[in-house]
């Protein structure tokens, strides 16, 4: 819109010229019309979901719309948050899923509980019942606010179209603020339909994030001077330093203000399992993941380091193990932007919390330079360590495949997985090197995560490839997703690690519950070639690694999406293995006999 340029006196036979604001443009909108506007203001490009009658006013908006914005229908609402999820992890950005009211809603909650415990920026917008059906029991009516309470950062229950615009805008401010999480709006029928005048202009930035910090308390002033001085005392006087990184560094976008620290201290890194992609896997003071799957290096060093050094990390439980004999020679510190993480498991020493992208950059700049010395070369000793049984030669072992993908595919490649025993496997031996390219469901665990996660992943990353890990069991549980893969022509590939078992249960069973093999071995359909085949999906099965090399090369050529079923033996196992409850340099590195 043009601004008027008119004269305004000034002294006598002196003009000049000034910037007259217009009225402002107004248009009358419905609630749905709002929706789509504010999903266009914040730059939302596509959305994942499912539609019903409680959000055809929003669908029908969205159809008018959809040279804007690109809308992904898949299988199960569960499928749409997860791609949803996948889509953040990969790009940084906020993802958006949509739901009908009832079970639609219900059916968002597994993967809103997945964003939430990994801290992935999600707006999950859900449709209700009309106001005036609300609390009686009504079809398909739901509290679906009272439901993910405790699983979001913030919710709404939107009552008054007035509010609705800025009600988004807050959302989307609170889901990537600070520690970013699942924000869910839930918008009754009739909202959708009321009209309301909706002002065409971008709103003042600075209005919806000051509303936003009160709700999620995102406003975390940075350390003071002192605060860090004090804190790079510790770190440059420390003899045996040593890194426990967690996915917050990746969040943060700080891996390279975190190389630069390690590096000057020439401090070891550990990293967990949502943290495999904040340093290189390639660099040689990464010493692997830490914790009950991790490597004999890292669970070692971190019981002999004097100082440990954790960030954007919350020392969950398959970390530390047992908690009184962790890191029983060292000082704790702890970096977060998160105020509570900070001795919620562990008692630290020193702590800051803020944004780690500058925490880390600062602390760079005031550390000492430390020279490799003694602690370096136990750290180099310790590594050499691999288990045995990954040494002995099988038809077709994990190893194989995941270095061949990355053999074949480089270090851009994103890798999805699913949960168990494969995503270990992922986690021991895909050489990461690059932020945001392994995307997995670590704090909630959820079976069923990946297959969403990749659709999403490589809608989100179209001149990259992504592959899709994948244990038997857990495909099994939102298979259903492969109809959206086949119908949008996502080029996914998919490997199943196909072992006929619940792998992970199993392993458990085979060493704790004398064999007793209760519930998990899967000895039934589908075939899943012809499983693939039926929702147009490309299938191969790979017995041996001369098959699946042949495979794998057909599925990357041909670009389009495809399933390689691979046999894996039913005993095969993930090690080192801490059991539980146990100190975590108390590892098995071998089966037992």
């Amino acid at each position: 819109m043009k601004t008027q340029i008119q004269t305004k006196t000034v002294t006598k036979n002196e003009t000049k010229p000034y910037m007259a604001p217009l009225p402002k443009e107004v248009q009358r909108m419905t609630g749905a019309q709002v929706v789509i506007q504010c999903l266009l203001e914040q730059g939302v490009d596509t959305v994942f979901g499912y539609p019903g009658g409680a959000i055809l006013n929003i669908y029908d908006e969205l159809y008018k719309s959809s040279d804007k914005i690109r809308h992904i229908l898949t299988a199960h609402e569960q499928g749409a948050c997860h791609a949803a999820d996948g889509y953040a992890r990969s790009s940084g950005k906020v993802g958006v899923v949509m739901a009908t009211s009832g079970p639609g809603a219900t059916n968002l909650v597994t993967g809103i509980a997945t964003a939430y415990m990994d801290s992935v920026p999600l707006v999950a917008i859900t449709c209700n019942v009309p106001m005036a059906l609300l609390g009686k029991d009504s079809f398909q009516e739901v509290d679906i606010a009272g439901i993910t309470m405790p699983i979001t950062k913030h919710n709404y229950i939107v009552r008054d179209v007035a509010k609705l615009a800025d009600i988004i805008r807050e959302a989307f401010e609170i889901a990537r603020n600070g520690r970013p999480g699942p924000v869910l709006i839930d918008i009754p029928k009739n909202v959708t339909a009321e009209e309301v005048d909706y002002i065409l202009e971008k709103i003042d930035p600075k209005i919806i994030k000051s509303n936003a910090v009160k709700r999620s308390n995102a406003k975390i002033p940075l350390p003071t001077i002192e605060e860090l001085d004090a804190f790079a005392e510790i770190l440059s006087n420390a003899k045996k330093p040593f890194f426990f990184v967690g996915g917050g560094v990746t969040i943060a976008n700080a891996t390279e203000e975190l190389k630069t620290l390690a590096e000057k201290l020439q401090a070891p890194v550990s990293v967990s399992l949502m943290g495999k992609t904040a340093f290189s896997c390639r660099h040689e003071l990464n010493t692997g993941m830490i914790g009950m799957h991790g490597t004999k290096a890292s669970n070692a060093l971190a019981n002999k380091c004097d100082v440990f050094i954790a960030v954007g990390a919350r020392f969950s439980d398959r970390v530390i193990s047992d908690s009184k004999k962790f890191a029983r020679e060292a000082r704790v510190v702890h970096i977060d932007i998160d105020r509570g993480e900070i001795n919620k498991n562990i008692p630290t020493a020193a702590s800051l919390t803020g944004n780690i992208k500058i925490i880390l950059k600062e602390l760079a700049d005031r550390v000492k330079m430390r020279k490799k010395d003694e602690w370096n070369l136990e750290a180099d000793e310790l590594k050499k360590h691999i288990p045995l049984m990954y040494t002995k030669k099988t038809p077709l072992h994990p190893k194989f495949v995941l270095e061949k993908i990355n053999e074949v595919l480089g270090d851009e490649t994103i890798i999805t997985t699913e949960v168990g025993q494969h995503q270990m496997w992922v986690a021991q031996f895909y050489p990461f090197t690059k932020p945001r390219t392994f995307l997995t469901s670590g704090g909630l665990g959820t079976m069923g995560y990946g297959t969403g996660a990749a659709l999403g992943a490589q809608i989100a990353c179209p001149d990259r490839r992504v592959v899709h890990i994948a244990g038997d069991g857990s495909f099994r549980m939102n298979l259903n997703e492969l109809a959206t893969i086949s119908h949008y022509n996502i080029p996914i590939i998919i490997i199943i690690a196909n072992n006929g078992t619940l792998g992970m249960v199993r392993q458990w069973q085979k060493m704790f519950y004398g064999k007793r093999y209760s519930a998990t071995t899967l000895d039934r359909a589908p075939d899943f070639l012809k499983l693939a085949e039926a929702f147009g999906v490309r299938g191969f099965r790979a017995a041996n690694e001369k098959e699946f090399s042949e495979a794998f090369s057909k599925a990357v050529s041909e670009n389009t999406p495809c399933l390689i079923d691979c046999g894996i033996n039913i005993d095969e196992m993930v090690f080192p293995m801490v059991p539980a409850g146990k100190p975590i340099d108390e590892l098995l590195l071998e089966a037992e006999s």
